[in-house]
């Protein structure tokens, strides 16, 4: 594993108290990194929040899609860490998997709040104390549903798409900073949202792998890692596939 040094870092990851949120916050913590792990789970975060140094762990219990309590909790992280260097966007939902004309609008707009405005919020609201410092990370997970589409998960697949967007725009915007914005874009990673998924639609994703296997949560950690590192200082609204072989552009 190539090794990166985050000491005196701080980072804030969303999704924190799960699958690749969690992974991708140890795997910075490990790195000497200050962790804020956001979670809309509250026990969840007290359980893994043992898990990280005492000193360089911190946790909130937020709904993305909450503007004002995304930007008092990034007031937090400034306060406890003095700096917030990198983002990993990573909270979502899958949504329920049915065909377009019989999806439900309630679930389409929850979806669509969670995946998309809520990377937007967060984006949003840590862009100025980046600034501020003149150097920061923003890493957006998508998926390649965002770039495919996948049938059966339309909210899904926009949302994500959506998402590539939003870091292609913001990318460009900061781009005369030292401020980067990218995305990855994985295909299936075995996680607890799977439990949100059906049988079939599973085994359809695990279909589409050449791989034919699901990713690990670790291997998304350690791309972040490199986005969040120097050595991706040139790299900025970019989209970078994790998808044993699914991705075809």
């Amino acid at each position: 594993m190539v090794s990166y040094d985050f000491t005196g870092q701080s980072a804030i990851v969303t999704g924190g108290a799960r699958g690749i949120g969690l992974a991708v916050a140890k795997r910075l913590s490990d790195a000497g990194a200050s962790v804020s792990l956001w979670d809309a789970d509250a026990a969840k975060l007290a359980e893994v929040a043992g898990f990280f140094p005492e000193d360089r762990i911190h946790t909130a219990t937020i709904d993305v899609t909450d503007d004002a309590a995304i930007d008092r909790a990034a007031a937090e992280v400034e306060r406890e860490f003095g700096r917030i260097d990198v983002l990993v966007a990573s909270a979502g939902i899958t949504g329920p998997n049915t065909s377009t004309w019989e999806y439900p609008v309630s679930d389409w707009r929850r979806v669509i709040d969670i995946n998309l405005t809520g990377v937007f919020l967060c984006d949003r609201a840590v862009v100025p104390y980046m600034r501020a410092k003149d150097r920061g990370r923003i890493i957006n997970i998508a998926s390649i549903a965002g770039k495919e589409g996948n049938p059966n998960a339309p909210a899904y697949s926009a949302s994500k798409a959506g998402v590539i967007g939003l870091t292609k725009s913001l990318g460009k915007e900061l781009a005369a900073t030292p401020i980067t914005v990218n995305c990855i874009t994985p295909a299936a990673v075995k996680t607890d949202i799977f439990d949100q998924m059906t049988p079939e639609f599973i085994e359809f994703m695990l279909s589409k792998i050449p791989m034919g296997r699901f990713g690990l949560v670790e291997e998304i950690a350690n791309l972040v890692a490199w986005l969040a590192s120097e050595d991706a200082s040139f790299s900025t609204g970019a989209v970078f596939d994790c998808s044993g072989g699914r991705a075809t552009y």
